[in-house]
């Protein structure tokens, strides 16, 4: 079953086509990479199916739902409800504790759980910062605080935006650790990379080339976790 379906997919931005023609399906509990140089449509890609945009034709259909067919506030609905967000630069409150970043996403989707959120943060191995602020963290910690407030509502989907572009070596071999974590728990991630290392943990890597779809590579010798 596919929890993901783009079908001739086309981004137009005055005469300049950042997207044209992508079709692609992503399974239900599939890891799927997305690659490509800068300007290849990959932001843009990422930004239709995370519904913070809306494609100029073509269809993405998430979990049986034409995201083409909603209005802004439906979208902000099913970004709510359906997807995990994780970003490269963290986008964390900085006024807020890790645990107050988590039960941030529980207060737009329902109402907050402070024993959940705790748990969500145990969960990425950050138990014991929960009462620290975004600048007492490391850039490892706060990206595993993203990732648990991606997950704090049971997404359908896990979008990662470049989730090791601004770490050390060492942090991203945590990350992506829990990733393929996840991954083995059964979440659907689509995660948006430059690094060929980082996509080689996935199942496919999709590579874009001027807004098109250029190839699809299985990755038969996936990278364990380390």
């Amino acid at each position: 079953m596919n929890i993901l379906d783009i079908r001739d997919l086309c981004k137009i931005y005055g005469q300049v086509a950042a997207l044209l023609d992508i079709t692609l399906s992503v399974g239900q509990g599939e890891w799927v990479a997305i690659m490509g140089p800068s300007g290849s449509g990959k932001t843009t890609m990422m930004n239709i199916i995370g519904c913070m945009d809306k494609a100029s034709s073509g269809s993405v259909i998430l979990d049986r739902q034409d995201l083409s067919r909603l209005s802004p506030a439906e979208l902000t609905a099913i970004r709510r409800d359906k997807i995990g967000l994780v970003f490269q630069q963290f986008h964390l409150i900085p006024y807020l504790t890790a645990l107050e970043n988590v039960m941030v996403a529980q207060y737009y989707h329902s109402l907050t759980d402070e024993d959940e959120a705790m748990q969500a943060l145990v969960r990425v191995g950050l138990g014991d910062r929960a009462g620290h602020l975004p600048r007492q963290l490391s850039g490892g910690e706060q990206q595993r605080v993203c990732i648990a407030r991606a997950l704090i509502n049971s997404p359908s989907l896990l979008l990662a935006d470049e989730p090791t572009g601004n770490l050390d070596e060492a942090n991203e071999t945590i990350v992506m650790n829990l990733l393929e974590q996840l991954h083995r728990e059964g979440s659907t991630i689509v995660l948006v990379t430059h690094d060929l290392e980082v996509a080689a943990h996935a199942q496919r890597t999709v590579f874009l080339e001027h807004g098109r779809l250029a190839r699809i590579e299985r990755n038969t010798g996936r990278l364990p976790p380390e």
